[in-house]
């Protein structure tokens, strides 16, 4: 071969090699943040299809749901949304008595009740009763809340308008800027005439340094239990193509990483990326809990009572919503609450509830939400949505 064959060799090789890389970027979702069928449902969230009350459905299903599993499923009339939780759709021992997934379900009746102001319906919610720790129903399927509708004047307010910009975002806070006072006395009032739910906020270093030595030891001590390491991961959403057929789940891009981190691990083997998750997930987590300038806690009278923990959902989506209005980014921080289910299901002393009431300084109240808050330094994308259609009961 003489000099030209080789350099004309050498540029296909070359360019076959760019082209290549090129699709196996583009087919691992680089270049496609936020892209793609498994998002569309962030964008014609208020169109309703000639369904009067489907638009109330797309703004819940783009509510806040632990480890997105989007449990909801929703039965329509023109006068009423019945909303029901699969309890398959479920995060196995991290949440043994599927307290949070009760949270998540009182976060989408949350953005339904805005939505239905929004849409020119008063509405009134019913919701279920019953305690977390009693008999398990037999069926997969089990009602949540009702809400009847009836046209009124439209009320579009600043939570509504806030919905589709809502998105968790696990990045570091800048540590240097505190929250407007302002806005932690309206964070504090959410909960508005509810007397069954209270919001706890800690700004000080002490207290905050205290919930992130709690949250850092739960997080080893749960997911060092290989069922609960096991039912984490399979929401874990680490191929491209999974994202756009199974649109649930955490993906690379929902880690709170810079865009070139996740753009280089989207490109890794999963066998290689795996552990990298799991070790990156831990690793410094103590201080970008810390990097938050606000912690705070959900707290109820009960947190087995079904109806308390759908109430502190509620109120939970209207903290992030809030916060987002104001530009503030917010996440949720779980481990140290998960921890008391955790032992309790496991029969073991409560020493994480112990902890947490010796930092709130009341008894009375029982912590079942955990977050943090601070202005963001990277920005956050939006989490993949099943379309309304399929959640619905036929």
């Amino acid at each position: 071969m003489d000099r030209r064959d080789f350099l004309k060799t050498g540029a296909t090789l070359t360019a076959a090699a760019a082209t290549g890389g090129f699709w196996y970027t583009y087919d691992h979702g680089v270049f496609s943040t936020a892209k793609g069928e498994a998002f569309s449902a962030w964008e014609h969230w208020q169109t309703g299809n000639g369904q009067p009350t489907l638009p109330l459905v797309r703004a819940a299903i783009l509510a806040a749901s632990p480890h997105n599993t989007q449990p909801w499923r929703f039965e329509l009339t023109d006068s009423s949304v019945a909303l029901h939780m699969d309890r398959s759709r479920n995060v196995g021992n991290l949440d043994p008595y599927l307290r949070e997934e009760y949270l998540g379900m009182g976060c989408a009746l949350e953005n339904l009740m805005l939505a239905a102001s929004a849409c020119g319906y008063s509405a009134s919610a019913m919701t279920a009763h019953g305690s977390l720790t009693g008999p398990v129903p037999e069926q997969n399927l089990v009602p949540v809340a009702t809400v009847l509708v009836k046209p009124d004047l439209r009320e579009e307010s600043h939570l509504y308008r806030a919905i589709p910009r809502r998105h968790t975002n696990r990045g570091p806070y800048d540590p240097l800027r505190p929250l407007p006072s302002d806005f932690l006395d309206a964070l504090s009032q959410l909960p508005g005439t509810d007397s069954s739910v209270k919001i706890f906020l800690l700004t000080d270093s002490s207290r905050r340094d205290k919930v992130a030595g709690i949250s850092s030891i739960a997080n080893d001590t749960l997911y060092s239990d290989a069922d609960v390491e096991s039912a984490s991961e399979r929401w874990l959403r680490l191929q491209w193509k999974q994202v756009q057929q199974l649109r649930d789940g955490l993906t690379i891009d929902a880690f709170g990483l810079s865009s070139l981190t996740a753009a280089f691990l989207k490109t890794l083997p999963v066998p290689v990326l795996r552990p990298l998750v799991a070790r990156g997930q831990k690793k410094g987590y103590k201080e970008r809990m810390l990097s938050a300038p606000l912690m705070g806690f959900i707290t109820v009278r009960d947190r087995y009572d079904v109806t308390q923990a759908i109430n502190a959902g509620r109120v939970w989506q209207r903290a992030h919503l809030l916060a987002t209005h104001h530009g503030i980014a917010a996440r949720p921080s779980n481990e140290s609450v998960e921890l008391i289910d955790y032992e309790r299901f496991k029969g073991r002393p409560g020493h994480a509830m112990d902890r947490l009431t010796a930092i709130i300084g009341d008894a009375a109240w029982q912590p079942t939400f955990a977050f943090l808050m601070g202005y963001p330094t990277l920005a956050c994308t939006a989490s993949p949505r099943r379309e309304a259609e399929q959640m619905l009961i036929s």
